[in-house]
């Protein structure tokens, strides 16, 4: 049973982080869920010394307002002419040190488990249960993760006409009325709920890994948005399946081995794809000059 709840959940944050990570992706913003994975400790310090409780809700919430906060930064900084990967890296550093800094000052003598809320471990999940009325009804982690991934799809599918100009056309989606910010804040803030939803249970690596990977590797497959977000949920199906199938045999970090699956099904998709792969556009280049 144990490992049907962790396929589950790494199915789970797969699917809500190849959902948005499309987006990214197409967006040449596909390391934003790395800046806020790391930007997050600062809210998760405060949160503990305002509630004076490690209780994961207050963690969260805490973490979650400067997941936004980072969103907000990197955005401006870009806008005031910083290029937008020097904004990403100033940002996530910057609050990541100084969360450091908070930690070293006011929780010395505290078990704040910052390890656990920032690098979890999936294999724990099966462990971290809910109960309503006196009833086990399943990992924490599960009925979460069910519920981010039940909103992004949500607010996707009700927006998706707008989300997809927004991604190919930023200037089009304006010029036909789009409020393109607004939609950008709303994007970057279904990231950071599902970011900070997703790796207190699994883990950064995890959570970073499924945002970029299965999208870059569906972005190889087809040149269409619909089916790219369907592809990009298999391939992370897939590398969750096979990574904890590596780990089992392997005895091995369960995280780890579902991003390199991933990786190899990218590096597979590079060489083969039918539209994009090394191989095949080398094979029609030699059929080419045969021809002629």
């Amino acid at each position: 049973m144990n490992d049907f709840w962790i396929l589950l959940t790494a199915a789970l944050v797969a699917c809500s982080c190849s959902l948005l990570g499309c987006f990214l992706v197409l967006r040449k913003m596909a390391m934003i869920g790395d800046a806020i994975s790391h930007s997050v400790l600062p809210g998760i310090v405060l949160a503990f010394l305002f509630s004076g409780s490690r209780d994961s809700l207050w963690m969260m919430l805490g973490a979650s307002l400067i997941g936004l906060v980072t969103v907000f930064l990197i955005q401006w900084f870009h806008q005031n002419g910083v290029q937008s990967d020097a904004s990403i890296g100033v940002v996530f550093t910057a609050l990541f040190a100084a969360g450091v800094v908070l930690v070293s000052l006011y929780t010395r003598q505290v078990d704040l488990d910052l390890d656990c809320v920032l690098y979890g471990e999936i294999i724990h999940v099966p462990w971290e249960t809910v109960e309503w009325n006196g009833i086990d009804i399943g990992p924490k982690a599960v009925w979460g993760l069910g519920i981010v991934l039940t909103l992004s799809a949500l607010i996707i599918g009700l927006f998706y006409k707008q989300f997809k100009i927004c991604a190919f056309d930023p200037a089009m989606a304006a010029a036909v009325g789009i409020p393109v910010g607004l939609f950008h804040y709303l994007l970057m803030g279904l990231v950071s709920m599902t970011t900070v939803a997703s790796f207190e249970s699994v883990g950064a690596i995890l959570v970073v890994g499924m945002l970029v990977v299965p999208a870059a590797t569906a972005y190889l497959l087809t040149e269409k948005l619909s089916r790219m977000i369907l592809y990009s949920m298999g391939v992370g199906v897939l590398s969750a399946v096979l990574g904890y199938l590596a780990a089992v045999l392997l005895d091995a970090s369960i995280a780890g081995c579902m991003i390199v699956a991933a990786g190899v099904l990218f590096i597979l998709a590079l060489l083969f794809s039918p539209t994009h792969g090394v191989v095949w556009r080398k094979f029609r280049r030699k059929q080419a000059t045969v021809v002629g």
